[in-house]
C-alpha cells in the first residue's frame, strides 16, 4: 500500500493555493475550522449505517464520495501543518511511543 508523502502533499498543497490567492485564508484558525467540516462530511456518509453497512461502504456507490472527503480532510490537514510549522511525522512517531506506554501490550 503506498504512504502517503507528506512534504510533497504539502508543497502541492501550498503551490495550489498560492497560483489562486488562497494563502491569506489559511490561517491555522480557517484551516482547522475547513477540517472540521470535512471530517463532518464523512461522518455524514456514515450517520444512520449500521456497523455492517459501515464496514461494506467501499463496496458501494459511495466509495468516490469517501475517498472525495477523505481526500479534503488529508488536504486540509497538510496545509494546517504547514501553517503551523508542525513536523507531522515527528508528532506521530511521538503521540504513538505515548500511546505505547499508556497502553501496554497485554501480559
Amino acid at each position: 500500500m503506498p504512504l502517503i508523502d507528506i512534504k510533497n502533499l504539502q508543497q502541492a498543497a501550498m503551490e495550489f493555493g498560492d497560483a489562486r490567492g488562497w494563502a491569506k485564508y489559511h490561517s491555522p484558525k480557517n484551516l482547522a475550522m475547513a477540517l472540521s467540516v470535512e471530517m463532518a462530511e464523512l461522518v455524514e456518509i456514515f450517520q444512520w449505517k449500521t456497523e455492517a453497512e459501515s464496514r461494506d461502504v467501499m463496496a458501494t456507490a459511495e466509495r468516490e464520495h469517501v475517498e472525495q472527503e477523505l481526500a479534503d480532510i488529508t488536504i486540509y490537514l497538510a496545509q494546517l501543518v504547514t501553517a503551523l510549522g508542525v513536523d507531522l511525522d515527528a508528532a506521530i512517531r511521538a503521540k504513538m511511543e505515548m500511546n505505547a506506554k499508556k497502553y501496554p501490550l497485554p501480559e
